[in-house]
């Protein structure tokens, strides 16, 4: 511990020092089961050998030049990932907040260039995008605005997984430009909305003349069990933004587009001095190229379907259970009541998971689990929940 750290963070009392794996160890030698992954971001795991490989040679390389001069890792990266999502072009950052502001920044401009002077973006109630100003904005939650404000102006609220709210919106606002929604709302409690619901965005969009925008910063690179949430649903976004997941740890972010969308940007619009840079192209390049080796999309698809059958069985008779969900390798289990004291008592037993949107415990397990791994986090993650309930 120190008292030199800013005090916004309130860590529980741990520090890891090693990982490999679905596993951490701590300085007293403890093993942990990680089912949260650094919040769906190791999705390989903890020390994966391809990512430190591809880390550790471009290191002894070359690591940063600049966006000034061409950058080939850059170019590999951004032809890799259009092609996998049906996109056109890729702009590079270092987080998912920076790439959700270069999507509200490319939904103003569509707006501008339609003689619009006020675009404003429909954003939904609980979601999350981030926590940079404009982010924060965007993002459905009260208490990550408290106290930052004024806030950004430009955006307007729908209820997550609500057509009819947008089909309103739209008869009534003028200056709307984009919606920007999440496939999954991770941080709201891993929200699944109707099936109909993103298809149903699609048409609106396409009948408005609007930018459909998907946040896919928690559910793209595989976690859902496709390599992008929106491909469950046989649509394509004009926008969007991934990160998380993409560098295995080392900081990336992606903001994806096609069509007009893609042509928005002219040099000097926006930019980043670490996005893109050759260090972090190169991991998640490595994490594409293990991604698709060992069909990781098809392993969430099948972990996460028999984790959420185990998990419905174990909880099927407690009561203060809500509802148990998921998909792919994101899992919930929301109860009745606060349970944040959960994520300490998993940490006794030596598993790692989270409690968000204050009564939800989720999971985001690597997608590397092997059978025995996945059945040990969902046992012990129901014995913890029925023994908090009771």
């Amino acid at each position: 511990m120190t008292d030199h750290l800013m005090q916004n963070y309130a860590p529980l009392p741990v520090t890891f020092v090693k990982g490999e794996g679905a596993w951490l160890w701590d300085t007293q030698g403890k093993k942990y089961l990680d089912a949260l992954s650094g919040v769906a971001v190791c999705g390989l795991g903890h020390a994966h050998p391809s990512v430190a490989k591809a880390v550790c040679a471009q290191a002894g390389t070359l690591i940063h030049t600049s966006n000034w001069y061409h950058i080939a890792n850059q170019e590999k990266l951004a032809t890799r990932l259009t092609a996998l999502a049906g996109m056109e072009r890729a702009f590079f950052c270092n987080s998912g907040a920076e790439a959700n502001e270069a999507a509200i920044k490319l939904a103003r401009l569509y707006g501008h260039a339609k003689d619009i002077d006020q675009p404003t973006i429909i954003v939904m109630e609980g979601s999350f995008h981030g926590r940079t100003l404009a982010t924060l904005t965007a993002t459905g939650n009260r208490k990550v605005q408290a106290g930052f404000e004024p806030l950004v102006q430009g955006f307007v609220r729908a209820p997550y997984n609500d057509l009819d709210a947008v089909t309103t919106i739209a008869r009534n606002n003028s200056n709307v430009v984009a919606v920007m929604v999440e496939p999954v709302a991770g941080e709201g409690g891993i929200n699944i909305p109707d099936e109909a619901y993103l298809k149903g965005l699609r048409q609106i969009c396409d009948e408005q003349d609007w930018l459909l925008i998907l946040d896919e910063i928690q559910t793209g690179v595989c976690r859902t069990g496709k390599w992008f949430a929106f491909q469950h649903h046989a649509i394509l976004p004009d926008i969007m933004t991934l990160a998380k997941g993409l560098g295995n740890g080392v900081p990336i972010g992606a903001c994806l587009a096609r069509d007009a969308a893609a042509e928005l940007f002219k040099p000097g619009h926006h930019g980043s001095t670490f996005g893109g840079n050759p260090l972090a192209c190169a991991a998640a390049l490595a994490v594409i190229d293990v991604m698709e080796k060992e069909k990781l999309a098809e392993q969430a698809a099948r972990l996460g379907a028999s984790m959420l059958e185990d998990l419905k069985t174990a909880l099927a008779e407690q009561d203060g259970v809500v509802e148990v969900r998921g998909q792919g390798l994101m899992l919930a289990v929301e109860l009745d009541r606060p349970c944040g004291e959960l994520m300490q008592q998993a940490l006794e037993t030596g598993l790692l998971l989270n409690v968000t949107a204050g009564n939800v415990v989720r999971l985001l397990p690597p997608l590397i689990l092997s059978d025995e791994e996945a059945g040990q986090i969902t046992h012990v993650t129901g014995e913890l929940i029925k023994s908090f309930l009771n």
